[in-house]
């Protein structure tokens, strides 16, 4: 791709390509600039470093997650959509956690998903100090779920990466794990019938059932 061709757009919707792939250690201008078929240098001519492209990207794919009409009548079930879907965005895009471990994140794309969750709360009744509260206990509720998907991922690079044994060691890692487990009786108990590869997931449902719980916990005080 000719440099005078290439745009910003072109630029961030490669580099989530990249990281979908890759995640955060896999991004550099050197790699994005061979996808795009341009010199690294090329790169620097839309974007003034890695930090900022990361930014970039990263409220690209907050702009993914659909935003429910707001009202009052079932505020748990926009709220649930709301988390829902910011769940899926970060499954699909699991190096957006370790993004947000390492930089400050901002930007349109952000605020847009966070002012419309502060708006389920506060049409829902609820005062500016506490819809603050309960935009956050959500928000840091599916972040916590998806770190999974985003441990997941980066382990699964790392095996990748690592050469024809790895896959050999995570084996051997797992059965580790297992046998430290094993020596405390509602861990053993749950290990007696799972297989040792599923010891560290979550129980099915686990993400949908803690949601309702967690909603259910909220309401506007004196309601």
């Amino acid at each position: 791709m000719p440099r005078d061709t290439l745009t910003l757009d072109t630029i961030v919707r490669t580099a989530v390509e990249l990281l979908d792939e890759e995640g955060l250690e896999g991004l550099n201008m050197r790699s994005l600039g061979k996808r795009l078929g341009v010199a690294a240098t090329a790169v620097y001519w839309h974007v003034q470093n890695k930090d900022d492209l990361v930014l970039l990207v990263s409220d690209a794919v907050w702009r993914e997650v659909g935003l429910p009409p707001l009202g009052p009548a079932d505020w748990r079930g926009t709220a649930t959509a709301m988390a829902d879907g910011l769940y899926a965005m970060l499954v699909r895009h699991p190096w957006l956690i370790q993004a947000i471990s390492s930089h400050l994140l901002y930007g349109t794309g952000k605020a847009r998903y966070d002012d419309h969750l502060l708006g389920v709360f506060e049409t829902a009744g609820f005062t500016p100090e506490e819809a603050d509260r309960a935009a956050g206990a959500v928000v840091t509720y599916v972040l916590g779920n998806a770190l999974g998907a985003s441990a997941t991922a980066s382990l699964t690079r790392k095996v990748r990466r690592a050469g024809d044994d790895s896959e050999e060691r995570f084996r051997a890692t797992l059965a580790q794990a297992a046998e430290a487990a094993a020596a405390f009786p509602r861990l053993r108990a749950r290990l007696d019938t799972s297989a040792a590869t599923e010891y560290a997931a979550a129980p099915d449902g686990s993400y949908a059932a803690g949601l309702r719980a967690l909603l259910a916990g909220l309401r506007p005080e004196g309601a």
